[in-house]
């Protein structure tokens, strides 16, 4: 699960690597984008391919996936439905292929991935694994490396286009900009997205979005500061840029937001949010 329609966050990558295959699932929507990207890595013909994120449980996609075979290990990025609800299927139609994840929850017949900085091999490619909290709290990212080449398998993370969401409660705003600071360093490596276009440069992608979340915390302190009462009002006044059927996810950033300011939200008779800085 993304984020709302806007711009790139950076240059769009010209082209992919040869052993990099995009298969986009048929589920776009305001916070999919164009669809959950599976990506497909291959090191060389006959060798068994990685796949990461199956996607949605769609029976079309999947037998995409599994016509890219042989597939030797499947990756989760994050534990949203629209990244893992075919986990399990997947699962059986490859004959058991080990789906590993940062939660328990969607690990499939092997080991939670839980040691940052763990490297995963066997495939033909370095897979390096970047524990990178903030969108969700099992949010990661992996570094692959093959010959020459690397990119960096984003997840929600970072999104080819537009910018995501901090799923509050359990994403939190300071996890997400530590996350992004260790992205910025990843300079010149092309960014494979969860959702939308792969992008040019993850540092430079990763640094257009911390300089997007310095602004709207700038924008969150002003609404609070002006009287906004309640985590609706914040939206209202911080997100006016952004389609009212999409504010029930800007609200969860606000919250977070709210939240990494020392904020404290406290629910009024109404039902909303009211807002009382300790």
């Amino acid at each position: 699960m993304g984020g709302h329609v806007t711009g790139a966050a950076g240059a769009l990558a010209d082209e992919l690597p040869g052993w990099v295959t995009l298969l986009r699932a048929p589920n776009p929507g305001p916070m999919t984008l164009d669809g959950t990207n599976t990506w497909v890595l291959r090191a060389a013909p006959g060798e068994p391919a990685v796949v990461v994120d199956p996607g949605p449980a769609d029976e079309d996609h999947l037998a995409r996936i599994v016509a890219h075979g042989p597939v030797g290990l499947v990756l989760i990025t994050h534990g949203h439905p629209d990244h893992t609800e075919a986990s399990a299927r997947l699962h059986e139609l490859l004959g058991g292929a080990h789906v590993l994840a940062a939660d328990p929850a969607h690990t499939i017949g092997g080991e939670p991935l839980t040691a940052p900085g763990g490297h995963l091999g066997g495939f033909g490619v370095a897979i390096h694994l970047l524990p990178t909290p903030g969108h969700t709290a099992d949010s990661v990212c992996f570094l692959v490396e093959h010959e020459d080449e690397r990119v960096v398998l984003t997840g929600d993370t970072i999104l080819g286009r537009g910018t995501t969401v901090v799923a509050h409660p359990d994403g939190h705003l300071g996890d997400y900009l530590a996350s992004l600071e260790l992205l910025s360093t990843y300079r010149g490596i092309p960014a494979l997205p969860g959702h939308g276009p792969a992008l040019a440069d993850c540092g430079a992608a990763a640094e257009f979005y911390l300089a997007h979340r310095r602004a709207r915390l700038d924008q969150v302190r002003a609404a609070v500061d002006a009287g906004a009462t309640t985590a609706p009002e914040v939206v209202e006044r911080v997100y006016a840029d952004v389609d009212r059927s999409l504010w029930w996810a800007a609200e969860w950033s606000v919250r977070a937001q709210l939240e990494y300011l020392g904020v404290e939200p406290r629910e009024s008779g109404a039902g909303g949010a009211e807002l009382k800085q300790p």
